[in-house]
């Protein structure tokens, strides 16, 4: 089974998927291809870092014409806001999770990692750990959705109930299972068929339904389209746990919280992620990491 990593970034998180590759390029194996998802506007700075197997593609090769950026008049032109007749304006996180699905619905790879920018390969990873025969690991945490972040208990609620009625799965109480982690392996036939059974439910196309809402949690689509909807316990095997651990929230980190973050990894978890909002120096984690 063919496999692609894939990455959704923006010109601000330059440095740090800039890390990402070079941790790609130093600790991972046996992908196919990095894909490196951007606005069209942001591709001339991110070209250098395309090679024999990494490739930059803008958002107009994977996005309708009628969803368009425009610089954020409440922020002064400093970020960017995504306007559509279809829907309300969507934010850069909005728009990643669609481009990431676009990517998977049409690459020819049987298996897509998803890797956040901020994420960084801290072990030798081949990326045949994520199949077993022809199944794929399925990222599915027991217990609470919002149990990582309970400030965004609220939101999980409405990307839960919102997946369930793009999915036209019956109303369920509270979400009792967490889909969403970076370095998450997709089957591509699952999101075809994923995408599909929206377009049926929805009577729109899988993109118009999506840029509809901002109740937008693509992780939790999948979820929940595999094991309410698709079922097939051949083609996923179930890990409660990603390959990455994510400093989710807080202040940024020191050297030394830093380097005990990276030594309390298990053997399963070969990357960490330090959340851009952190403020975390990249230069920093570049030398924790033994990239400097």
């Amino acid at each position: 089974m063919r496999t692609a990593i894939v990455t959704a970034s923006y010109r601000g998180d330059f440095e740090r998927c800039r890390l990402l590759c070079e941790s790609i390029d130093r600790h991972v194996s046996g992908h196919t291809r990095h894909v490196i998802l951007v606005e069209d506007r942001d591709v001339a700075a991110f070209v250098g870092l395309a090679g024999p197997k990494r490739e930059i593609v803008g958002e107009r090769d994977l996005l309708p014409f009628w969803l368009r950026a425009f610089p954020d008049p409440k922020s002064f032109g400093r970020r960017r806001v995504w306007l559509s007749p279809l829907g309300p304006p969507l934010r850069g996180w909005h728009v990643q999770q669609l481009r990431r699905i676009a990517a998977a619905v049409r690459m020819p790879e049987e298996v897509m990692i998803s890797c956040d920018s901020d994420t960084v390969f801290v072990k030798p990873f081949d990326v045949a750990a994520m199949r077993s025969g022809r199944a794929a690991r399925f990222y599915r945490a027991a217990g609470p959705a919002h149990s990582v972040l309970p400030q965004f208990a609220a939101d999980h609620r409405r990307w839960w109930a919102k997946s369930g009625a793009l999915l036209g799965i019956e109303a369920k109480g509270e979400p009792d299972v967490g889909y969403i982690a970076t370095g998450i392996a997709w089957r591509t036939d699952t999101v075809r068929a994923m995408t599909a059974r929206i377009e049926a439910v929805t009577g729109r196309s899988w993109i118009a339904a999506l840029a509809g809402t901002r109740a937008l949690s693509e992780c939790t689509i999948y979820g929940r389209f595999v094991d309410e909807v698709e079922r097939r316990p051949d083609a996923h095997l179930p890990a409660a746990r990603s390959i990455c651990r994510v400093y989710w929230a807080g202040g940024a980190m020191s050297e030394a919280s830093l380097r005990d973050f990276v030594g309390g990894l298990d053997p399963a978890e070969v990357a960490i992620g330090v959340q851009s909002f952190t403020g975390t120096d990249p230069g920093l984690i570049r030398r924790v990491a033994g990239l400097a």
